[in-house]
């Protein structure tokens, strides 16, 4: 029996919707002192905020430099501008921010796909460069574990968490490393479509066996992450929390951990309490902190949200156009490796009907 996830935005909604209804329920009988969480929104200080938001625009500009490091190393041939890599990472946040799982490493992929040549595989070279720039991650976040375990108040719970995290990601990398190794053997004919696309997706770790080429990468992405950093902790001084930047790295932590896997547009509520719980151990109420978690959502939600619209008008593109690659962008990207003469892609199609 073939089972079929539902492709109308209606019955995905209707997937979801109990799973939303439980964590609202949870929220309101488990949930904080809803009064105090509002009267700690009374006493912001907002221009704390609005750097916060600045420092999370610069962490958004020295990862897509990361992300042009390793598609440049992926492409060696193609000439790709930085502007159109930077507006294809921003249409990314967008997706990620508005739409379930992680739709927007397929839409970045799909802008980004449209200014090279049709019929080279490039779709799915684009998808090993978006997965080995996630594994790039891997560094700052070590560093920042290192940091924390040795400085911060951390749970338990929070201590296996990170633990896990950090095990899978270093598991992934590790076999990452092994796929960029086989591309240096050569691929018999025979084996179809599958081994080509497993070919062309090979390529997009080329990366790793460049040794400066990756550490450039690295090194802008934990400038990323300590951009990051501080936005966290200067969004705290906005709330009136004068917690010590250990805390601000356990925070920082935790929302990624919250975020691996989004169940619904911003895991709203499971990301709150991963915030507030650990700083009650900094003496921090956790109403209070639960109100920091929702300021600081909003605040890199912002970014991600604004800086995509732009983008996403400069593509000619609209929301509606950015849904559908949740259905079509994997299809296409096979289809486009066997070197059919595939239809126009739904963002061309929007793009010139526009």
């Amino acid at each position: 029996m073939t089972i079929r996830f539902p492709r109308t935005p209606v019955a995905r909604a209707a997937l979801f919707a109990p799973l939303f209804v439980v964590v609202l329920l949870l929220l309101w009988w488990r949930g904080p002192d809803w009064n105090a969480v509002g009267n700690a929104f009374t006493f912001v200080a907002w221009w704390w905020l609005m750097a916060a938001f600045g420092l999370n625009l610069a962490s958004v500009l020295a990862r897509s430099l990361a992300w042009r490091t390793t598609v440049q190393q992926a492409l060696p041939g193609e000439k790709l501008a930085f502007a159109g890599i930077f507006s294809a990472f921003s249409v990314g946040l967008l997706a990620n921010a508005v739409l379930p799982g992680r739709m927007g490493e397929l839409a970045r992929v799909a802008v980004l796909r449209r200014r090279l040549p049709r019929g080279h595989g490039h779709a799915a070279t684009l998808l090993g460069t978006v997965f080995m720039h996630r594994l790039f991650d891997l560094f700052p976040a070590v560093l920042l574990v290192g940091y924390t375990l040795a400085t911060a108040k951390i749970p338990n719970w929070a201590v296996t968490s990170l633990l896990i995290a950090v095990t899978a990601g270093l598991v992934l990398f590790v076999f990452a490393v092994a796929g960029s190794r086989l591309q240096r053997r050569p691929l018999p004919d025979a084996g179809g479509a599958l081994r080509r696309l497993l070919a062309m997706g090979r390529q997009g770790l080329s990366v790793l066996r460049s040794p400066l080429a990756a550490a450039v990468a690295i090194m802008y992405q934990c400038a990323g992450w300590l951009l990051q950093l501080v936005a966290v902790w200067l969004a705290m001084r906005a709330f009136g929390i004068h917690a010590p930047l250990p805390a601000a790295a356990l925070v920082l932590l935790l929302m990624n951990v919250a975020t691996i896997f989004p169940l619904w547009p911003g895991n709203f509520g499971l990301l709150q309490a991963a915030v507030a719980l650990p700083l009650v151990s900094y003496g921090v109420a956790y109403p209070r902190g639960f109100a920091y978690g929702l300021g600081l959502q909003v605040v890199e939600m912002s970014v991600g949200v604004g800086v995509g619209l732009i983008f996403l008008a400069r593509e000619g593109l609209s929301m509606a156009t950015l849904r559908r690659l949740e259905a079509e962008a994997p299809v296409e990207a096979s289809a486009e490796d066997e070197g059919a003469v595939e239809s126009e892609h739904p963002l061309e199609r929007a793009r010139a009907s526009g």
